[in-house]
């Protein structure tokens, strides 16, 4: 390939038939396409097929989708054509708590995070100065009422808009988003929430985690859906700990392990890499 050669991300979902991927191959042959990267995986629950492809092509994209069309359309394919690499348009929710945030803003200003953060928004002041050390917008409204957290969806939806925002990231947003808001945004938001065995509610799990004794930490990354916390995975991580840890040493553990969890999902997101198979993930590492 040249160096006027894009290189492209294609994902697509459909029925599982025979011929799919020698059609597909055909089409990238037609565009001219070089396959740098190919996944695919055919589910047994839902009898769905699942690809994803990277592919480098001199063609425009017009051409490479005018390639595509008789495919997709034979097979009845939902399909997505991106560029590797591009940055995607991300909005980041708080509280109070920083520390995923700061591993979030961190790893973009890096260049190991895939991602292009317009604006922070809180419903807490607290973590303005970290937006600003990153040089990242922030705005924080209070979310104390039912007409104040109506006004801050409403203000979530309007800069979604906006910017044309593909993803919402909760990095620790104590507040549990609306029915409608989630119904709004399905399948671009994500959340990360600790996850113990058994699984502590409320304030303080790690103190209760400590005082039971718990022998593992973990954290889940999932999709946000109207069921609270039920939301297809996409990413979770354990360590193991012991009796000798105090619960601050828990807290310092857990953070670290909702930072990573939550930031590699976000990667895997931004990279066409998470594809959803009904209430399960499918995922192209």
């Amino acid at each position: 390939m040249t160096d006027a050669a894009t290189h492209w991300i294609l994902t697509l979902v459909c029925e599982d038939k025979p011929g799919i991927v020698h059609a597909v191959s055909g089409a990238i042959v037609e565009a001219e396409g070089n396959i740098t990267e190919s996944q695919q995986f055919s589910s047994d629950d839902t009898g769905r097929f699942f690809m994803r492809l990277q592919v480098e092509s001199p063609v425009s994209r017009e051409r490479f989708e005018d390639a595509l069309a008789p495919v997709t359309a034979k097979y009845g394919m939902t399909w997505q054509l991106d560029v590797v690499g591009r940055p995607l348009r991300t909005l980041v929710l708080v509280s109070k708590a920083g520390h995923c945030l700061n591993d979030l803003l961190y790893r973009q200003r890096a260049g190991q995070l895939g991602v292009d953060i317009p604006l922070v928004l809180s419903n807490h002041p607290d973590l303005a100065g970290l937006a600003e050390f990153y040089d990242v917008p922030f705005e924080s409204h209070p979310v104390t009422s039912a007409g104040q957290k109506l006004a801050f969806e409403d203000r979530v939806q309007e800069v979604v808009d906006q910017h044309d925002i593909e993803l919402v990231v909760l990095a620790r947003y104590m507040q549990i988003l609306s029915p409608e808001l989630c119904a709004a945004l399905a399948g671009r938001v994500i959340n990360i929430h600790h996850s113990f065995l058994p699984g502590f509610k409320g304030a303080n799990p790690y103190k209760q985690a400590h005082a039971r004794g718990v022998k593992l930490i973990g954290a889940t990354a999932h999709f946000v859906t109207s069921d609270l916390d039920e939301g297809p995975i996409i990413e979770q991580n354990v360590v193991r700990v012991d009796h000798s840890r105090s619960p601050a040493e828990l807290v310092a553990i857990g953070q670290d392990e909702e930072s990573r969890t939550l930031t590699q999902a976000v990667k895997w997101f931004s990279e066409d890499r998470v594809l959803l198979d009904g209430a399960r993930t499918i995922i192209f590492r």
